[in-house]
């Protein structure tokens, strides 16, 4: 009986043992052992977002989505390579400090293309 108590106390005094989570700008928290997954959750993914890896953990390959997104882009404004996404679906130019609604990964999506050609075709017919 007194083997067991001991197991019983250790697994007590086990799930009661601090832990130390590393957090970007917090630094070293220590926090009880329950917290431990969803904060080192929470800071694998800040991590993931400030060393900007873009490439599989699995086979080493960058995504073509990823490449369009982190692609620069000709402004429709002032004409020059440097529009870049600041966050989904919302695009800067950096020249002539414009800001553009677009897809989350390009510039212009393929309905916002349809959409333009369908008004064009519009304007035309109303004009002629």
């Amino acid at each position: 009986m007194l083997n067991l108590c001991r197991s019983v106390d250790q697994a007590h005094e086990k799930s009661w043992r601090h832990r130390k989570v590393r957090n970007g700008k917090l630094g070293v928290m220590v926090l009880p052992c329950r917290y431990g997954a969803s904060l080192r959750k929470q800071v694998k993914k800040m991590e993931i977002t400030q060393h900007a890896r873009y490439t599989c953990t699995f086979c080493g390959k960058v995504t073509p989505m990823e490449i369009t997104q982190h692609a620069r882009y000709t402004c429709t404004f002032c004409g020059k390579d440097s529009v870049k996404r600041s966050a989904v679906g919302i695009w800067n130019c950096r020249a002539c400090k414009k800001v553009i609604a677009g897809g989350a990964w390009t510039v212009s999506t393929t309905a916002a293309a349809t959409v333009r050609s369908t008004i064009r075709r519009l304007r035309e017919v109303t004009e002629a």
